[in-house]
């Protein structure tokens, strides 16, 4: 069997970990396509050599844009990978540009297409998030689903015939970087001598959030009002949007910092006193470390965190400023996301599903 997986961004690099990881243990020919979206080594290249992910076969080096010149400029490289290529599948991964590209790509060239964390729906049509992983999911052959809630919705838009539910992959390679890291100390608590467990961690990069300049205004101050230090891992767009509008990242309780090393990152959350964030991963990853968190948006597709009181949805300053002081949630051990093995399981189906295709 043959499998080419398309990533482009920080998400796609940590759920590609464990799947590289259970395609070697398989004997699988694995081959990987980085499209380049995400060009800031701390969001992509250094994630292959801390998640100990083989080298990508193929670097597309696309760069920023805007989302029509950004997935055409992959559409125009991946039709040449994937004729040189052939493979049995095209893996794609989440909701970005890379994901909906390489798709499009892959089926207008009759490969088999199946789509890993298939199924998350906001029902928020303003973001270019929701059109990806919605086109993505009736386009593709196979819909890996990682939760009993994107099966339902893929259920509810005719789609049940190709979806497997299989956990989420993202969980696989939590645990595994948890255990590593849980003995060390944060690097953020020694680097800007804070006080372990008295600082929060906060990624905001979501176009809704960022580029409004009187939006962007908003969160930051939100946050420099915080009541203990905020660290604002800052990408290098968010930097270039603040810059640009006279938006101080710094402020308050506000400290900017560069993105951490996925490693890090996890240190640094599970050592916080709590998470403040727009990134669907982050929200997840705070969970499974029962670490609270406050979402910076009007809905999310990881409602689950929602329902056991370990997430909660924020909009203005006053509800991110109640959302991080409310108290810690009660204890659970509810398990949404999977038992750590969802990688394992999604090679199993594609090789499964590929004697099926074969037999017909």
């Amino acid at each position: 069997m043959k499998i080419v997986s398309v990533v482009g961004a920080r998400p796609q690099f940590v759920k590609l970990a464990p799947i590289d990881r259970a395609m070697q243990a398989a004997g699988v020919e694995h081959v990987i396509v980085h499209t380049g979206q995400h060009y800031d080594p701390l969001l992509s290249d250094v994630f292959f050599d801390d998640l100990g992910i083989s080298a990508p076969d193929v670097h597309l080096g696309v760069g920023s844009g805007t989302h029509g010149v950004q997935t055409g400029a992959m559409l125009g490289a991946l039709d040449g990978v994937f004729d040189e290529h052939r493979p049995d599948w095209v893996l794609v991964y989440g909701d970005t540009n890379s994901t909906i590209a390489a798709a499009l790509s892959a089926v207008k060239m009759h490969l088999c297409v199946a789509h890993l964390e298939a199924g998350l729906r906001s029902f928020n049509r303003r973001m270019p998030e929701e059109h990806n992983r919605v086109l993505t999911d009736h386009a593709a052959d196979l819909l890996l689903a990682p939760t009993q809630v994107a099966v339902d919705h893929l259920a509810d838009e005719g789609l049940a015939e190709r979806t497997v539910l299989v956990g989420d992959v993202m969980t696989d390679v939590l645990y595994r970087v948890r255990d590593e890291v849980a003995g060390r100390p944060s690097p953020l608590v020694a680097e800007l001598g804070l006080t372990p467990g008295e600082h929060y961690v906060a990624t905001i990069h979501r176009a809704e959030n960022t580029d409004d300049p009187d939006r962007l205004a908003e969160v930051a101050a939100g946050l420099g009002a915080l009541d203990r230090p905020v660290v604002l891992l800052a990408h290098p767009r968010v930097v270039a949007r603040a810059a640009a509008h006279g938006i101080s990242l710094t402020q308050g309780s506000l400290i900017a910092h560069a993105p951490l090393a996925y490693p890090e990152l996890i240190a640094s959350a599970l050592h916080s006193a709590g998470v403040v964030t727009d990134s669907g991963g982050l929200q997840k990853e705070a969970f499974l470390l029962r670490v609270p968190c406050t979402t910076v948006r009007t809905e999310t597709e990881w409602v689950e965190t929602v329902d056991l009181g370990w997430n909660v949805l924020a909009g203005t300053a006053a509800e991110i400023a109640a959302g991080v002081t409310r108290p810690k949630p009660p204890a659970t051990d509810a398990a949404p996301y999977g038992d750590g093995h969802a990688a394992a399981r999604v090679v199993e189906v594609l090789a499964r599903k590929l004697t099926a295709i074969a037999a017909t």
